[in-house]
């Protein structure tokens, strides 16, 4: 071993306090990635937790240690001496930065938005005096750690370069790894509002490819078929006696009651498997940098030849939990529509209605079928029925201007511009100003299936009625019967189910 390789820069660069918290401090290059946690794969050192990071361990529990990093040009040719224990990870920097971060967020100056090689690096880390601070001394020598850190092409798996004869041994959770790699790759849609700019720490526009590169002493097979995900699926085919071709494809029988559309990755890639002296080597050539770490643990359970799919049983449970809360949603929706609509949701046509489809819904809600299912030039007739109803319980059949637009409305002729713009405002100023016009009063409700006040309210019958009139200015002859019918049996008052009767034996 030697201090220094030719590659690294000359020693002697400059220690930074690193604030940790629980022994641990966080490696990352993408601020706030989510992670699988600690303890599934690792060691005393480090325990990787995703693409873009991994957590280091202390001796040290609360309080602070030496830290500093170098980045090299390229691997180091040896492993540096005075250290108890070297580990090191591969990590995904899209941005080419990387932050070194106690637990619970302590940041130092040095040590935040480092500059490294943007795309695959790799991360190794050396510890020395890992002691707690319940057994340190003034004489013991600060803990130190110092990370490398240099640009592959390759995705190897983590390891461990020189253990810590003092350190533990980790259980190593594999299948659980395989598990945490695929749910990442299949993930369900974010909540992420799509008008929110794209996250700069993970723009790897740009980036070549990678390969993942698994080495085996024992001999492995690379299965052929279907690896199930959900809603998805990888397709491994034969291509030749080496190599699989790779790709994503869309599952024949989705298990999510809103099934995942988009593909990881739409482009295939190729498996390559050959044997040496040293083993056999599986070269996963052409994958996406922020994919290469999952499809890594991916293929430590594949080769270790258990033959399961430990993300399937989540997946189908996460499946049946959608299922469920979509169901729920479902009936929740049924019965806010029924108390909408006064049962079950009407037709897509009479749904998209912004007039009075809702409130003569609650009204009659078999007229409001009844209305939906007659033919166009019916609709037109109901409309124009139910508007000389309403101007006759009004009294406004004889006010000359009203008659003659009725009248009009009854002959398919156009209306006035003053029954056509702005909503019909200047022709209903002129019925509030009309001298002739009768003024009387009609009762609203106490009726909960229209109006949601206790209190009766007494408004003018002249105002309740011509509305009616107003619909037929609508070319839509559904909307124009719904509004038109409506509005006269408001303008009955109390008179308004007799109305409705008539209703029902006019439009049969």
């Amino acid at each position: 071993m030697t201090d220094a390789d030719h590659r690294s820069p000359a020693p002697g660069g400059l220690w930074t306090e690193l604030s940790v918290s629980y022994c641990q401090y966080d490696v990352s290059a993408v601020p706030g990635a989510s992670g699988m946690g600690i303890y599934v794969l690792g060691d005393d050192l480090i325990h990787v937790g995703g693409p873009f990071q991994f957590t280091g361990f202390c001796g040290t529990h609360t309080g602070s240690v030496e830290a500093r990093v170098r980045v090299l040009p390229g691997p180091p040719l040896e492993v540096d001496s005075g250290w108890d224990a070297i580990s090191e990870a591969p990590l995904w920097s899209p941005s080419g930065r990387l932050s070194v971060v106690g637990l619970m967020g302590g940041a130092a100056e040095g040590l935040t938005d480092i500059a490294v090689p943007r795309g695959l690096i790799r991360v190794r880390v050396h510890a020395r005096n890992r002691l707690h601070e319940s057994v340190r001394t003034d004489d013991d020598p600060p803990e130190q750690h110092e990370l490398h850190i240099w640009a592959v092409t390759e995705e190897t798996p983590w390891r461990t370069v020189l253990a810590d004869p003092a350190g533990r041994a980790f259980e190593q959770k594999p299948a659980k790894a395989a598990e945490w790699g695929m749910l990442s790759l299949v993930p369900r849609p974010s909540g992420r509002p799509s008008t929110l700019p794209p996250d700069p720490y993970e723009d790897d526009a740009g980036l070549p490819r990678v390969a993942v590169v698994r080495h085996w002493p024992a001999p492995v097979d690379v299965p052929v078929g279907v690896l199930p995900a959900g809603d998805l699926e990888v397709r491994l085919e034969r291509v030749d006696d080496e190599t699989r071709r790779w790709s994503w494809s869309s599952a024949d029988e989705p298990i999510f009651p809103h099934p995942l559309t988009t593909l990881p990755d739409d482009e295939p890639s190729a498996v390559r498997l050959t044997s040496g002296p040293d083993g056999f080597v599986l070269r996963h050539e052409g994958v996406l940098g922020r994919h290469a770490f999952a499809l890594g643990l991916i293929w430590d359970h594949l080769l270790d030849g258990a033959g399961s799919h430990p993300w399937a049983t989540t997946l189908h449970s996460q499946a049946a939990e959608a299922t469920a809360l979509a169901e729920k949603h479902r009936r929740l929706q049924a019965e806010r529509g029924a108390k909408r609509w006064g049962g079950p949701p009407p037709s897509d046509r009479v749904r998209a209605l912004r007039g009075q489809a809702k409130s003569l819904a609650r009204l009659d809600r078999r007229l409001l079928d009844r209305i939906d299912a007659l033919p166009a030039t019916r609709q037109r007739q109901a409309a124009c029925w139910a508007a000389r109803r309403a101007m006759r319980v009004a009294g406004l059949e004889q006010i000359g201007w009203v008659a003659d637009a009725l009248a009009d409305a009854e002959a398919d002729r156009p209306l006035p511009r003053s029954f056509t713009e702005q909503g019909g405002a200047a022709a209903f100023q002129r019925l509030l100003a009309d001298p002739e016009v009768p003024r009387t009063t009609v009762t609203l409700g106490p009726d909960p299936r229209v109006f949601s006040t206790i209190a009766a309210t007494e408004m003018l019958q002249q105002a309740a009625a011509f509305p009616a009139l107003l619909a037929l200015t609508n070319d839509d002859p559904l909307a124009a019967a719904i509004d038109a019918v409506y509005n006269a049996a408001i303008a009955h008052g109390d008179e308004k189910d007799r109305f409705l009767t008539d209703a029902h034996l006019a439009l049969r």
